[in-house]
């Protein structure tokens, strides 16, 4: 079943067989209309999964974990069907990337392994970590070579995985329970950013010599639990503790936050850069959840929406460069599209 809202030209959103004015939908921020095309989202069909951290694949396949059912699914946006590979019980696949050539790649966030998927033959070869610093591997990002950089949270490291060699080089954060969590590459794709989500810090690793350096954020009460980078190179995190977005240009170390108008309580979950460099954040606090868009231009919140499931938590989100689409998924079994301008 497929759930949509599509904005056309009257101001009117058309959704689940009614007619609503869009005033009603998320907050009155008309600026919305210019942004945010159409909002969809399909249910997916297995059951109590949390279906959650979708990446596109080249061809346009959908690739999604399904963290409480321990399988790896995927969506057709054209055909509208769903596939899901079963993994071992207990593996609780985290996030999924797919390399350029389609394998699929996942985190068994619960038994200790880095997984290749073969989505034609489901096949699935299973790489330990045997570091006790990568014990929990968490969140995946994939750099120009097609090698993972990965965190783990309950291991307190950040990772780095060659794809050809099955290689792990594991680095410890120097803070104890930092809690890395979420992990975006920068610009030159070869050096990650990560958001240690246990205290009020950032981290960088050098790809060459494999040195991280941790960046303390002015606020002391400020938990950074996942960013990403612009293209000019500026980190942007959401503060899940205290509802702000904030940005470290590290170019000059210097950092400006802004509040969430939703508030202390917004808890921003998922951020994710669009294609003009707009910072989306998932807002797991309100109920229902809200999807907001802050331009880094005008330093502005342009758009904002309740997600149409209601509530469930937006975790992380992926973005289509190539359709200008921006796929999320959430706690309530949902598997969600934004399409923007």
């Amino acid at each position: 079943m497929k759930t949509l809202i599509s904005l056309i030209v009257t101001g009117i959103i058309v959704g689940l067989g009614t007619i609503v004015d869009i005033n009603t939908i998320g907050t009155t921020d008309t600026a919305s209309n210019d942004v945010i095309v159409s909002m969809e989202e399909w249910n997916v069909p297995f059951d109590d999964s949390r279906s959650r951290d979708p990446y596109v694949a080249p061809n346009g396949t959908v690739y999604f974990a399904g963290q409480r059912s321990d399988y790896i699914g995927n969506f057709n946006p054209i055909t509208e069907e769903f596939r899901e590979y079963p993994l071992e019980d207990g593996a609780g696949p985290h996030t999924v990337v797919v390399a350029e050539g389609g394998t699929v790649w996942y985190t068994g966030n619960r038994a200790r392994h880095i997984g290749k998927l073969d989505p034609e033959t489901g096949e699935i070869t299973k790489y330990m970590m045997e570091d006790e610093h990568a014990r929990d591997p968490h969140t995946f990002a994939i750099d120009k070579n097609g090698n993972l950089w990965f965190t783990a949270q309950g291991g307190n490291g950040v990772g780095h995985f060659n794809t050809d060699t099955g290689e792990t080089h594991v680095i410890s954060v120097p803070t104890e329970r930092a809690r890395p969590y979420g992990i975006r590459m920068a610009p030159d794709q070869v050096t990650p950013w990560v958001a240690l989500f246990g205290t009020n810090k950032l981290a960088t690793v050098d790809p060459e010599t494999m040195e991280l350096t941790e960046i303390e954020l002015p606020r002391e009460e400020t938990r950074p639990r996942r960013l990403d980078v612009t293209t000019d190179g500026n980190i942007w995190y959401g503060d899940y503790a205290m509802g702000k977005i904030g940005r470290y240009n590290p170019e000059d170390g210097s950092v400006e936050e802004w509040d969430i108008p939703q508030g202390e309580g917004s808890r921003p979950y998922a951020v994710l850069a669009d294609h003009k460099d707009r910072i989306w954040l998932g807002l797991s606090g309100p109920d229902p959840s809200i999807m907001t868009a802050f331009d880094t231009e005008t330093k502005t919140f342009v758009a904002s929406r309740e997600i149409p499931s209601g509530d469930g938590s937006i975790r992380h989100m992926d973005f289509a460069v190539r359709t200008n689409a921006l796929w999320f998924g959430t706690d309530t079994g949902h598997i969600g599209r934004i399409m923007v301008n």
